[in-house]
């Protein structure tokens, strides 16, 4: 195949990891594929080599985020009531009233959401969003610059803003074949697909199986199965650093085993800074028996807040934090934007420690990448930020029924359970590893050092 040019559309900053910093755009050259970024991020792409058209003045319709927000509640309720399960009650966001903007949009939303809580009433719901996007001047901008351009496909990195229904809208209409990949392993209970395309690129079978069950109006054969660019990284040798190198750069000593808490946003885990005290408490009783351990503590990349301070400074002895090099260009949270050297710093924070402490997060696969085991909070503080959250909230969400065996992770029940459990990822505890693969063999297609590969053949596929 020669010169098939590729539009990889960018609506927001979040599919910059995937497909700008990964080896995608690399493989898709060998391939003899023309790779255009149609970007609608702050990031100049252009640095990086790479050919791209910016979008201007991307702006949706007034009435757009209402029928967005009402179509989210409704896929959740028509779950619920197909399902009998509860559990998409906690996937809902609570309407603000306090400002008159955000007010008269949840109005509007909730009125949708109580006139049209149906399968007729979705579809409805549906198409509104297409006709609404289709009135814009965006989709004439972008109906021009496809016209000029002549694309043979559009591949959208991300399937949850609205700004990326205009694109795809445009591509439809010139009859350009569209596809989106889906972000994260938890997207698709959550009710989080905003755009439809011809084609949809999942994570693994099991991700497929959900897309037909969430949305039975896609048929098998638009779904491709290739894994996320997300761990490809990982299994790239030539970007990992001496541990002589690495712990001289972030001053870390060079006597002592580190541990890695990550840390979640405000909204996921509001006590994150409770658990980290507890995790530094934990390995001073350690050191007091006579190991000699840290603590490199990596915060959620979105999460600027100083509500770790505290506990930093009281315990500077032992943790050592190593902020993300993401980019803040907004106020919002897809305005904060990844960066190739962050993704960098990932891989050799995660080869030179020795296991990873959070509250449920992907980073178990991170880490099971390098055979490395990962320890799971599973218990509430005494003194709670917000009464109304609880661990076992995030436990019960249906991504986490993946797990083939509950011993896929070394759990933290109580406070005094993270020293016996550290001292368990330590020596790389074999059950534990061998379990979390097999969770990570059922989210992700593996070879996952293969994925761009994978995406470019389904790319390709599509086109013949």
């Amino acid at each position: 195949m020669q010169n098939k040019k590729i539009f990889i559309l960018l609506p927001d900053g979040v599919g910059l990891r995937n497909f700008a910093f990964s080896n995608f755009f690399q493989f898709g050259l060998k391939q003899n594929f023309q790779i255009i970024y149609w970007n609608n991020t702050p990031f100049d792409l252009t640095t990086l080599g790479f050919d791209a058209i910016n979008i201007r003045n991307a702006k949706t319709n007034l009435l757009t985020d209402s029928y967005k927000n009402a179509r989210k509640h409704i896929e959740l309720n028509l779950s619920i009531q197909a399902e009998k399960d509860l559990v998409y009650d906690t996937y809902r966001f609570p309407f603000l009233y306090k400002k008159l903007k955000p007010a008269v949009k949840n109005l509007i939303s909730q009125f949708l959401i109580a006139t049209h809580s149906s399968n007729k009433g979705l579809e409805k719901i549906s198409q509104k969003i297409k006709s609404l996007e289709q009135k814009g001047d965006y989709y004439k901008h972008c109906l021009a610059t496809l016209k000029t351009e002549k694309p043979d496909m559009v591949f959208c990195t991300n399937q949850r803003p609205v700004l990326a229904i205009a694109p795809l809208l445009a591509a439809q209409k010139l009859g350009i074949p569209t596809a989106t990949f889906i972000f994260s392993w938890d997207n698709l209970p959550k009710a989080t697909m905003v755009v439809e395309t011809d084609f949809y690129f999942v994570w693994s079978e099991h991700m497929k199986n959900e897309l037909l069950h969430y949305y039975p109006n896609i048929k098998g054969t638009q779904i491709f199965i290739t894994g996320t660019p997300q761990f490809e990284s990982h299994f790239d040798t030539t970007k990992i650093v001496s541990k002589d190198e690495f712990f001289e750069k972030h001053q870390l000593d060079s006597n002592k085993k580190y541990v890695c808490y990550s840390g979640d946003d405000f909204t996921t885990c509001p006590d994150d800074p409770q658990y980290l005290s507890d995790v530094a408490d934990a390995v001073r009783e350690l050191n007091n028996e006579g190991n000699s351990l840290g603590i490199i503590f990596r915060r959620c990349p979105v999460d600027f807040s100083n509500r770790y301070d505290q506990v930093l400074e009281k315990n500077k002895d032992i943790i050592k934090p190593i902020a993300p090099l993401w980019q803040k260009v907004g106020e919002d949270w897809d305005t904060i934007l990844p960066t190739k050297e962050d993704l960098e710093l990932q891989m050799n924070t995660i080869k030179h420690t020795e296991m990873v402490l959070n509250l449920g997060s992907s980073m178990v696969f991170d880490y099971v990448a390098h055979q490395k085991a990962c320890a799971f909070i599973n218990y509430d503080v005494q003194n709670k930020i917000d009464k109304n959250w609880s661990v076992s909230k995030i436990y019960k969400y249906v991504h986490f029924r993946s797990m083939p065996n509950k011993n896929a992770v070394l759990w933290l029940n109580s406070p005094q359970d993270i020293k016996d459990k550290i001292k368990l990822g330590l020596v790389q505890q074999s059950e534990t590893i061998a379990n979390a693969q097999k969770w990570f063999e059922i989210i992700n297609q593996h070879p996952p050092q293969n994925v761009s590969e994978r995406i470019w053949k389904a790319i390709e596929t599509i086109l013949n």
